[in-house]
Order: C-alpha cells, then sequence, then structure tokens
C-alpha cells in the first residue's frame, strides 16, 4: 500500500477526528465500570476501547459509499475519499469489513451474551446510514446504535443486561440526539436542497430549544440511574460540569451558525468525558473508603 492510499484510508476512517469515537467510548465505559462496581479489568478495557474504535471506524466507512451521492452536494463533505471518487465504494467496504472483523475477533474474547448483542449492534450500525432516506429524525436511529455498546458493556460483566442498562441506554440516546442535530444543524442548508431528512429540519425553529431538552434529559436520566451506586457528591460534580458546558454550547448554537453548531458538536465528547470522570471517581471513593 502506497503512503498516499494510506493517507486516504486514514481520512476515510477520521483518524485525525477522534472526537467521533471519544462519543462512543465514553458512555461505554462508563456502563463497564457501573457493571462491573468498579474498574472492569484490563481485558475488558481493551476489547472495550479497541472495539469501539474499530467499530466507529468501520461505520464511517459504510456511511460514506451509502452517502456519497448525497455528499457531492454538501460543502464540508464533498472533499470525503469516496465522494470525490479517491476511494471506490468497494475499497471502502472492503476496508469496513476487515475493521468489523478485527472488532467481532475481540468481543470473541469475552462471553456468549456479548457476542450475541454485538451481531444487534452491527445490524443496527448498518441500517443507520440510509435511515435518513426513510425516517424524519434519523438521529435517535443513530442513538441506539451510539448507545448500544452499554446493553454490551453489561453483558460483558454481568452476562445480562439488566433494566439499568436500557435506562442509561435511554439517557445516553437523548444525548446522542443533542450533539447529533447540533451536527445536522451545520449541513441543514445543503440537506433541504438535496432532500434529506434530520432532526434539525424536522425540528425547524424548534431545534435549539430541543437540543437542550435533550442535554436536560441525559443528564436527568444518568444520576437518577446512578443514585445510590456511587456518591452523591461524584454524581453531582459530574453532572454540573456536563450542565455548564451543555449551557455553553447554547451560546454557540443559539444563533445557527455553521461554526458555532460545528464546534459545539465537535466537543460534546468533554459532556460525556465528565460523566465517565465522575463515575470513575465515585468508585474509587468508594474503595478507598471500606
Amino acid at each position: 500500500m502506497t503512503r498516499e492510499k494510506l493517507r486516504l484510508y486514514l481520512d476515510l476512517i477520521r483518524w485525525d477526528r477522534p472526537a467521533g469515537w471519544l462519543l462512543l467510548l465514553w458512555p461505554t465505559l462508563g456502563a463497564l465500570w457501573v457493571a462491573a462496581e468498579g474498574f472492569p479489568g484490563w481485558h475488558l478495557l481493551i476489547v472495550f476501547t479497541l472495539g469501539t474504535i474499530l467499530m466507529r471506524s468501520a461505520g464511517c466507512c459504510v456511511n460514506d459509499v451509502a452517502d456519497r451521492e448525497f455528499d457531492r452536494h454538501v460543502k464540508r463533505t464533498a472533499g470525503r475519499p469516496v465522494t470525490a471518487g479517491k476511494l471506490t465504494a468497494k475499497e471502502a467496504l472492503v476496508f469496513a469489513a476487515v475493521l468489523a472483523f478485527a472488532a467481532f475477533l475481540l468481543v470473541l474474547t469475552t462471553n456468549a451474551e456479548t457476542i450475541e448483542w454485538s451481531v444487534v449492534a452491527l445490524a443496527i450500525a448498518i441500517a443507520y446510514p440510509y435511515a435518513k432516506r426513510f425516517v424524519s429524525m434519523p438521529q435517535a436511529v443513530l442513538g441506539v446504535a451510539f448507545s448500544f455498546g452499554i446493553p454490551m458493556a453489561f453483558a460483558a460483566v454481568q452476562s445480562r443486561v439488566p433494566l439499568l442498562a436500557w435506562v442509561l441506554l435511554l439517557g445516553n440516546l437523548f444525548w446522542v440526539l443533542a450533539y447529533d442535530t447540533e451536527y445536522a444543524m451545520v449541513d441543514r442548508d445543503d440537506d433541504l436542497k438535496i432532500g434529506i431528512r434530520t432532526s434539525a429540519i424536522t425540528l425547524g425553529s424548534a431545534d435549539v430549544g430541543a437540543v437542550m431538552f435533550c442535554y436536560a434529559a441525559y443528564l436527568a436520566i444518568w444520576c437518577a440511574a446512578l443514585q445510590g451506586r456511587i456518591a452523591g457528591w461524584a454524581i453531582a460534580l459530574g453532572a454540573s460540569a456536563a450542565a455548564a458546558q451543555a449551557a455553553w454550547h447554547f451560546t454557540l448554537i443559539r444563533d445557527r451558525t455553521r461554526e458555532g453548531c460545528f464546534k459545539a458538536f465537535r466537543l460534546n465528547h468533554w459532556v460525556g468525558f465528565s460523566m465517565f470522570a465522575s463515575i470513575v471517581a465515585g468508585y474509587l471513593f468508594a474503595a478507598a473508603s471500606t
């Protein structure tokens, strides 16, 4: 493989933009800690970290192939390797298959329950790129896909998926709706021209209010779910840090500028990190107190 070809593949999976896989990583690792009631062990930490990066990368490949005709008409995406004709659809899909297979090999080191749920996760991830053709708010489909590391984490630790996992998934779904609506607001003018359905278009002038509601719902659900499991001060600290960032994001998106909306989206991983850090701190405090 030439250096130029390698650069195109790295560009295809957004290697220089880690914010995308961090958005998936923090809630997944948070779920691992909650499921294990503390540090889940190096094996699961490595499996879920590498698996998250690999599957997000595979998802980028599939998404770019599915959207290549649309992306030609969107300023932000016109230069993507498949859209620009620098990589063929076949090359992108073969690369996606290799990445997904590598992720599956990692899952095979866990247990039967996690393997079964990984098949469901893969099906949802493949379905998402096509949802915008049929669903008025495809961000909800993405929300499920981006949150599926949560039940998989519980399956890997507990060999089951309790109600708590689905509650955390629901909360995380609201967070994905918040940041991916900000993302959709960046491309709204282009998407209207080419007929793509997004939450930003569906919500119209209610978009900013809906984003803030989703942030609030996410934090309220996760705080309620974590209550009694980790120290209250840790929950409050993490939620306060996340809420402060959400309030800052409001100032970035309220005028609906491309730059402001994209900046808010790009920095959203810090919201998830705040909640993850509070979970880790809470369990560390509990361990030190015993």
